[in-house]
């Protein structure tokens, strides 16, 4: 299976993802079809290591398959991206979990909740973790999970922050998942209770924050050597520009059969409403260019081996969370056209991308401020430091 193999058969299911999305919204989570589908795509795979079969892809072709299912469904989208992007993430670490994962499963997807909220203790060997993780994805699917969670002295003063993977048999899916918007990507917690995690299957965030991860020791593959920000922070802004463009698409076309009388005339012909279309074409367009503009840089420097520069990955920052207000603004420019028809409860379109961008809007790689700080203290010559760069 080649890259555009795989385009391919995804764009031949969006039809199908976009008439499920109402039944998807009422289950909860993504349906059991959906996500068998998808893997017999080969989706899932398109950020898995060779090594296990899967096709280490350029960003550009991953999140153009992310871009078509969450163009289709939001929630399809915000869950399957998430699950297919930590097969990147567990790429990064130690060989020997990668191993644990895919030597006897090579379709074990992986669900993540990286906010430290559990207690870590260090132990001999590694580090037993307990407690409650908040909104992971797709868990329902996955058979691990990425866990954050802070190492601290024995005063409780924090050491470290790492990544720990853990497998579905030490934690459980409490379903807790039912919010306005993104109803259908099942983000319930994970909770844990006293789980032993061997240090081989940790990594902590100094060592992807700078590119020295001992997962790179068996993938050469110059996609493992892009920052956290470019692959999974990206797929996210991805998931909210697609939805505005699906919403975007849907509205045109209803507007162009749409009799509506505006000032006397119909709805298509309103001038205001053309500028507010205009606007929010402007918006959609904009977000996916810098998008992309920014992730083909970095790998095409990730190809040559050459080092991906602080400036570059807060330009990158800066654009991602500027991608998901883009397409919030864009949405709400076409609410103002669309008039009263999707303020009614029922199924619509607009309506549910409105939701979704609102509810996903909430997840920290969409905090608007903290991206657009780490840009301006990093083009005034002053130190950043964040996870997310």
């Amino acid at each position: 299976m080649h890259d555009q193999d795989v385009l391919t058969a995804v764009r031949a299911l969006a039809p199908a993802l976009r008439e499920r999305a109402t039944g998807t919204e009422a289950l909860r989570r993504l349906p059991d079809t959906t996500v068998r589908e998808l893997a017999d795509a080969g989706f899932f795979r398109l950020l898995q290591p060779r090594a296990y079969g899967g096709l280490a892809t350029a960003p550009a072709v991953f999140h153009t398959a992310v871009h078509e299912i969450a163009r289709a469904c939001g929630s399809t989208g915000w869950a399957a991206s998430v699950l297919a992007v930590h097969a990147w993430f567990v790429a990064q670490l130690d060989p020997r979990a990668q191993q644990d994962v895919w030597e006897t499963d090579a379709d074990a997807r992986i669900c993540s909740s990286h906010a430290p909220t559990g207690r870590v203790t260090a132990v001999d060997g590694g580090y037993r973790l307990s407690g409650r993780w908040h909104f992971s994805a797709g868990c329902d699917h996955a058979r691990w999970a990425l866990l954050g969670g802070l190492v601290t002295d024995g005063g409780g003063t924090p050491l470290d922050m790492r990544t720990f993977l853990v497998p579905s048999a030490d934690y459980r899916v409490d379903d807790v998942w039912d919010t306005v918007g993104l109803r259908g990507s099942g983000s319930n917690d994970l909770v844990v209770d006293d789980a032993f995690v061997p240090a081989h299957r940790t990594l902590g965030y100094g060592a992807v924050a700078t590119l020295r991860c001992p997962g790179h020791a068996t993938n050469p593959e110059p996609v493992y050597r892009l920052p956290y920000a470019a692959v999974f922070t990206t797929t996210l802004a991805t998931v909210t520009v697609a939805i505005a463009e699906g919403a975007y698409e849907d509205h045109l076309a209803a507007a162009r059969g749409n009799p509506r009388a505006a000032a006397g005339r119909p709805a298509a012909e309103d001038p205001f409403a053309q500028v507010r279309l205009a606007r929010a074409a402007g918006e959609i367009d904009a977000a996916r260019l810098q998008l992309s503009r920014s992730t083909d840089e970095m790998y095409a420097l990730a190809a040559r081996g050459a080092e991906i520069p602080t400036e570059l990955r807060a330009r990158t920052r800066r654009d991602q969370a500027l991608a998901g207000e883009r397409a919030r603004t864009a949405v709400d420019l076409l609410l103002e056209n669309a008039g009263r028809g999707p303020l009614r409860v029922g199924d619509d379109v607009l309506q549910r991308a409105w939701r979704d961008l609102q509810t996903g809007r909430g997840q920290a790689a969409n905090d608007v401020e903290r991206a657009l700080v780490l840009f301006a203290r990093d083009a005034l010559g002053m130190d950043v430091d964040d996870p997310m760069l």
